[in-house]
């Protein structure tokens, strides 16, 4: 503590850092402690976050600092979470950033995990995004109680065991049915075609396919070894934390940063792998790394089981996720839809996930236009 003390005295530009932090709280106080707060969880936006988005302080190593930072933490709480894989699935995600594994389940654990996620109407939002929508249907307490097969294998340690190690950390991912359908109107691209990375740190997604997924039909894309902090790396997302402006990418602007073919070649990145899988195919992923949602010539419909989860990258424990609590984790999906909507009726931020009612997951679907 004393040697990290006299480091920050000894800083050389102590003063240009508290002289611009004092101009920001004076700006706007209540801002201010919020943000000075989140800044040490994973806030990502340049736009809206007055310290993430700071050009002074990124100019001085700000936004390359998280980054790796958040890389050795990730690091660290992964040597503790390996023992629960085999080496083969520890050494299958050390080179690509993700954990492939076909024919998950057995085949009649499968076909009734299935049967309950495509016949049973959920409660369901969807959102339209260029030609695209995205509908995610609640997986929450309430709902599993239900769906025996589906609360069976999202308690299964070694599920768990899975995606806790990708994401480096004992996370409560939020659980939906995910079904992605292409082309519902002519429009620009969906812009998730478009190779990015979730945020600045480790966080994990997960897809266990109920479909057949075809390589020209909306396949998950991910570039191998990408999540991966490279020299390289570090002076890429430099360059985007100080280059970023009001006519930048717009996801970029909020954390996402997004990256074209020449700038992955330039990385020393490998080339971006499509998943055209069977039904039954599992597939976890490090959303640092490059990954996006491959096009679809045609209209099309994929269905997933699909996992999020995302916790503090700067946190050197594994356990203590307040979100794990039963009562809290039964209600974490109602309780982040009403949220959103909330902010919508109160602040106008606009929610862009819509009630549609309970679907099944192959309903037509119901948002067309916005």
């Amino acid at each position: 503590m004393k040697s990290a003390l006299r480091k920050v005295w000894a800083y050389p530009n102590k003063k240009v850092v508290l002289q611009e932090l004092k101009q920001i709280a004076k700006a706007n106080p209540k801002k201010f402690v919020v943000d000075a707060t989140t800044f040490f969880g994973f806030a990502k936006s340049f736009e809206s976050h007055s310290i993430v988005g700071n050009k002074t302080f990124n100019e001085l190593g700000l936004h390359r600092f998280r980054v790796e930072q958040a890389s050795k933490f990730a690091q660290k709480r992964r040597q503790k979470l390996a023992k629960v894989l085999t080496s083969d699935e520890v050494q299958q995600f050390q080179k690509n950033g993700f954990i492939l594994k076909e024919n998950f389940l057995p085949e009649d654990e499968f076909v009734q995990l299935s049967k309950e996620l495509l016949e049973t109407p959920l409660e369901t939002r969807e959102t339209l995004q260029g030609d695209t929508v995205t509908r995610r249907m609640a997986l929450d307490g309430e709902t599993l109680k239900q769906l025996s097969a589906t609360e069976k294998l999202l308690n299964n340690k070694k599920w768990q065991g899975l995606l806790n190690y990708v994401a480096s950390s004992k996370v409560q991912p939020m659980y939906y049915v995910q079904v992605i359908l292409s082309q519902v109107r002519k429009s620009r691209p969906d812009p998730q075609t478009s190779l990015h990375s979730d945020t600045f740190h480790s966080s994990v997604k997960a897809w266990l396919f109920l479909t057949d997924v075809a390589e020209d039909e909306g396949p998950f894309v991910y570039v191998p070894g990408s999540h991966i902090v490279t020299e390289k790396r570090l002076d890429w997302e430099y360059l985007q934390s100080i280059q970023m402006n009001e006519k930048s990418n717009a996801l970029s602007r909020r954390g996402s940063l997004r990256i074209n073919q020449n700038e992955l070649e330039d990385l020393g990145y490998g080339q971006p792998q499509a998943f055209a899988v069977k039904k039954n195919t599992l597939v976890i992923a490090d959303t640092y790394g490059f990954h996006a949602r491959g096009p679809s010539v045609r209209p099309s419909m994929r269905i997933e089981l699909w996992a999020y989860g995302r916790r503090s990258p700067f946190l050197p424990w594994v356990g203590l996720n307040v979100l794990s609590i039963p009562f809290v984790k039964q209600h974490l999906i109602p309780w982040y839809w009403k949220a959103l909507d909330l902010l919508e009726k109160k602040y106008q931020r606009k929610n862009p996930w819509r009630k549609v009612g309970k679907l099944k997951a192959t309903d037509e679907v119901v948002i067309k236009s916005k």
